[in-house]
């Protein structure tokens, strides 16, 4: 990955945080939104979008449409302030890395509890 995606990636990643926080006015999208990372195609014309929601996945349906709905508003928002070629199209995936992180940390407990002592 080119410095410059890594870079636009970081930039992308605040901005749609802040817009999440300041214009978006869709009740679905709650500030225990997280937006945890940007991660845009090679050829800049996509990106995926991974959030997840503090309190679980209850409502990620919910959550996923009107993120997807809104693609267009961040992507527009986000070019007027960016100069670049393309503007890619954010598509929103719910980033499950934290919830593999609780299972690795649950499975490791039992192996640790489940050892005959030395």
């Amino acid at each position: 990955m080119s410095r410059r995606i890594k870079k636009l990636n970081q930039l992308f990643r605040a901005d749609i945080s802040a817009l999440l926080q300041k214009e978006i006015r869709d009740p679905r999208l709650d500030t225990l939104l997280s937006v945890n990372e940007v991660d845009i195609s090679e050829d800049m014309r996509h990106a995926n979008v991974y959030v997840s929601h503090l309190a679980g996945d209850e409502h990620k349906d919910e959550i996923l449409a009107a993120l997807n709905a809104a693609a267009g508003f961040f992507r527009t928002e986000i070019a007027k302030k960016t100069d670049i070629r393309y503007m890619p199209v954010f598509h929103f995936v719910w980033d499950i890395t934290i919830e593999r992180g609780v299972r690795l940390n649950t499975l490791i407990d039992q192996v640790i509890h489940h050892q005959p002592e030395d």
